[in-house]
């Protein structure tokens, strides 16, 4: 039983990978192909061509590469009809799996999509276009399935993958000793994204803000999860930061950092997105940052339909965590934002208890995540190799 899967980013590897797995222990004789990372390469997947080429965010940032992104779907479209698997399992990035999944689905191949588009937060119109191009949406959060079932398309709600990930799970003492810090050090932890675009834009206005809190607040020692991709960006615009930062690798150590984090009563200075959610599983007070090109943002705002961008503060229904957005995610917002609850034990106080409240409306009916998606996956697999009357 072939099974093809198509993550476009990061944290898409590591749900195609979770996923392979989960789906493994159902069947152990499924096959796998398709597009995808290292997490997922552990899984035996060989990737027809690096996911990296698909990491793009922006309408600017995408353009000069539009023709070779139009090279690789017809490779891929292509491929997928000549294997004819049992399904596609696209995953995230649904600016490109689901129009591959818009050229596949009418050929015959059943179509899973894992992570519900975003269109409830803006241009809720085109909830339309996907009634066409998916037979089931696998969501995350757990108000998602209402506003996709009332378009007429099947929804399991299967849990956020940030429960299962570890975040949790750090050793605060081994990474203090491994890197060296001190008693007096503070670690904070800073995480920029891992898109190129988003390195590039975020990390030079993180850095001053780190400059800026470093001036109240001299033991701050940044630390930053990086994948390979962004290793020497990280290291290139950190050369003129207070305090050299602590790169780590890998999801073991990040864990480490987080614990290292916490315990020393740190912060975090992050980008939008499923990044906030890992800081509420590990207990962290954070700061969202979060800057696109001023074109991309004056079209993205007309179009927005909700309140915050931060998945915490969507959950929440409240600013759990401060928002520093586009012309609001300056150095000097970001800083005192930052130290605020290093500095006031009550607001740190305050973010925990509402990430707790968050975490708890994560959960999966039943089961951990990767476990419920497997078994929706299964059933849209058994339903196309099952034969007709």
């Amino acid at each position: 039983m072939l099974v093809w899967i198509c993550a476009g980013e990061a944290s898409g590897d590591i749900l195609g990978a979770r996923l392979m797995a989960a789906l493994r222990r159902h069947r152990p004789d499924i096959a796998f192909a398709g597009v995808g990372g290292e997490r997922m390469a552990e899984q035996g997947l060989q990737s027809v061509f690096p996911m990296q080429e698909l990491a793009l965010m922006g309408l600017l940032e995408v353009l000069p590469r539009l023709r070779r992104l139009v090279r690789r779907m017809e490779q891929l479209e292509a491929e997928i009809l000549a294997r004819r698997p049992a399904a596609l399992v696209t995953i995230d990035a649904p600016s490109f799996t689901l129009r591959l999944a818009a050229r596949v689905r009418p050929q015959g191949v059943r179509v899973v999509h894992y992570v519900a588009p975003q269109v409830w937060a803006w241009r809720p119109g085109r909830v339309r276009r996907m009634r066409a191009r998916v037979d089931r949406i696998l969501a995350l959060l757990p108000f998602e399935p209402v506003f996709f079932e009332a378009a007429g398309i099947p929804v399991t709600f299967v849990g956020h993958p940030v429960l299962e990930s570890g975040a949790d799970g750090g050793d605060a003492a081994r990474f203090r000793a491994s890197h060296g810090l001190t008693a007096d050090d503070r670690p904070v932890i800073v995480m920029p994204g891992s898109r190129p675009t988003e390195v590039r834009r975020l990390l030079p206005i993180f850095g001053e803000a780190l400059r800026l809190a470093a001036h109240a607040m001299p033991a701050l020692r940044p630390v930053v999860p990086v994948a390979a991709l962004g290793r020497e960006a990280v290291r290139e615009a950190a050369r003129d930061w207070p305090a050299a930062p602590v790169l780590v690798t890998g999801p073991g150590e990040k864990h480490d950092a987080f614990a290292a984090v916490a315990a020393s009563g740190g912060a975090g200075l992050i980008k939008s997105g499923t990044s906030s959610l890992e800081m509420a599983v590990a207990g962290i007070p954070h700061v969202v940052g979060y800057r696109v090109n001023p074109v991309t943002a004056a079209i993205v705002r007309r179009l927005i339909q909700v309140p915050h961008a931060s998945l915490v503060n969507l959950l929440a229904e409240r600013e759990v965590v401060p928002e520093r957005l586009q012309e609001a995610c300056t150095p000097a917002a970001l800083a005192e934002a930052l130290l605020r609850p290093m500095r006031e034990p009550d607001v740190a106080a305050a973010q925990r208890a509402g990430f707790a409240e968050v975490l708890a409306r994560l959960r999966p009916p039943a089961g951990v995540p990767s476990e419920a998606a497997a078994q929706a996956v299964l059933e849209e697999v058994e339903a196309a190799v099952r034969p007709a009357p």
